[in-house]
């Protein structure tokens, strides 16, 4: 049963939220716009808020639904429920369901930590909003925040001890492999700034995951 929710949670991360959106309601294919990938800055970047927010809410809701609602139903251990965690989250990077691809993972991400350690969680989230406001660049902030919350686990004392802290560590290095087109650009002073629209073709970078970066 354990496996079965495992393949459930990758299931669920790997929801194409926003690649529904943009068909439904504005005929597009977000992989061939703005930065190609298929998260909440993208759609924001292409088809404006309204898009965004609904996109951004169901994307962290991928992470915590797993985490919080899966372990009760076969009284799992913590090992498990890091698993159903880590499961969503790939899901959200490789869906199945478009070719494999999707986002950064920092939304769903988020989502698997509101149900594992909250207050880490807001301490993150805080220093994405510093940093990506600061900068005007969101994979900064994205990276910023994935790093910060390691540390935030270690001083919020957060339930689960030292399997909680190599997960989140592990967890905070692959986000920032993900951006690694994004390090690439920003290294290159191409990286586009928060909060300018871009509804132009995408001109792809390798697989096409470059651009900024989607939660």
């Amino acid at each position: 049963m354990s496996y079965l929710l495992l393949g459930l949670a990758y299931l669920c991360g790997a929801t194409p939220t926003s690649y529904w959106v943009g068909r439904t309601f504005f005929r597009l294919d977000l992989r061939e716009h703005g930065s190609g990938n298929l998260g909440a800055t993208n759609t924001f970047r292409v088809m404006g808020w309204r898009a965004a927010l609904p996109v951004m809410a169901v994307d962290v809701f991928k992470g915590f639904a797993p985490v919080w609602f899966f372990p009760p139903l076969v009284d799992a251990s913590f090992g498990w429920t890091l698993a159903f965690g880590g499961a969503a989250i790939v899901g959200h990077i490789f869906s199945v369901w478009v070719g494999f691809r999707g986002g950064k993972g920092v939304a769903t991400s988020g989502g698997v930590f509101l149900a594992l350690a909250p207050l880490a969680v807001l301490g993150g989230f805080l220093v994405w909003v510093a940093v990506t406001f600061a900068t005007r660049y969101v994979s900064v902030g994205s990276m910023a925040a994935a790093l910060s919350l390691p540390v935030f686990v270690w001083l919020t004392d957060a339930p689960g001890g030292m399997p909680l802290r190599v997960f989140t560590a592990g967890l905070a290095l692959f986000v920032v492999w993900a951006h690694r087109t994004n390090v690439r650009r920003l290294l290159r002073g191409e990286e586009n700034r928060f909060g300018r629209k871009d509804t132009r073709p995408l001109v792809a970078e390798g697989s096409g995951q470059g651009g900024e970066s989607t939660p």
